[in-house]
């Protein structure tokens, strides 16, 4: 058997002295970090890759409300009857909402 290893003890090799220039050159530019505000807020400027969608109609079939749906009153999402908490004034709510 070898002999054992102390596992906390600081390991030091050669490579580890650098001067300070070559690490000042590893450390990241101040400016790196910055996101530019007016292209992230601006979602109509993500373009898919080689594809021009301008001229593409989107078809969409909306369902009439369902006998086993209802819509709920306080954040107005379709929901099924399984989830009704109860009828509030203004109409039903779902569990989530009356929680």
């Amino acid at each position: 058997m070898g002999m054992a290893t102390d596992y906390d003890a600081p390991r030091k090799t050669d490579d580890d002295t650098e001067s300070i220039q070559a690490l000042q050159e590893r450390v990241p530019d101040k400016m790196s970090g910055v996101v530019d505000v007016e292209d992230a807020d601006n979602p109509g400027s993500f373009e898919l890759a080689g594809q021009d969608l301008a001229d593409v109609d989107l078809d969409v079939v909306v369902l009439p409300p369902q006998a086993d749906e209802f819509t709920c009153m306080s954040c107005f999402l379709v929901k099924h009857r399984s989830q009704l908490d109860h009828e509030g004034k203004l109409g039903p709510i779902c569990h989530e909402c009356a929680a």
